[in-house]
């Protein structure tokens, strides 16, 4: 997935949010200060503050007691953070590393790595899923690890 937004200049909190939103609405069909708490694990008026910046770059519109919906930039930078997050999760999983760390790992890594990186990760991921051989002789590397 490419975006021609560059997200360089939102801080990885921004980031952060921007996902949980995509995620909530996902789940719920809308996003509420409350539920992007829930899924942040911070407080609603955190929530609100951040709701308030990234409407003020027009990424989102929030309105109080309402919550928040997408701007189109603001929707494509998200999906774009999702895809970098589930593409890393995806991979790390592939190499046998648990679920919790896994998200937890792919939250970090997605800030962090290059595009071309993540791009590649990606096209390794649909490689192993397209040939079986690959993820059988993957597994056998997850097991002669965990031994």
């Amino acid at each position: 997935m490419e975006t021609r937004f560059v997200t360089q200049h939102l801080s990885r909190r921004a980031e952060d949010y921007l996902e949980a939103i995509l995620n909530v609405i996902l789940e719920k069909g809308y996003a509420r200060t409350t539920d992007v708490a829930h899924k942040l694990a911070v407080s609603p008026s955190s929530v609100v503050e951040m709701f308030r910046k990234l409407d003020a770059l027009h990424l989102i519109c929030y309105r109080r007691y309402e919550g928040a919906v997408f701007l189109p930039e603001g929707r494509e930078i998200a999906e774009h953070i999702k895809y970098r997050h589930d593409t890393l999760k995806k991979f790390i999983l592939i190499i046998g590393v648990s679920e919790k760390i896994a998200d937890a790992d792919a939250c970090f890594m997605e800030h962090e790595l290059h595009p071309d990186t993540v791009r590649r990760i990606h096209h390794f991921i649909a490689y192993t899923e397209e040939n079986p051989s690959v993820c059988e002789q993957i597994q056998r590397f997850s097991d002669a690890i965990v031994r």
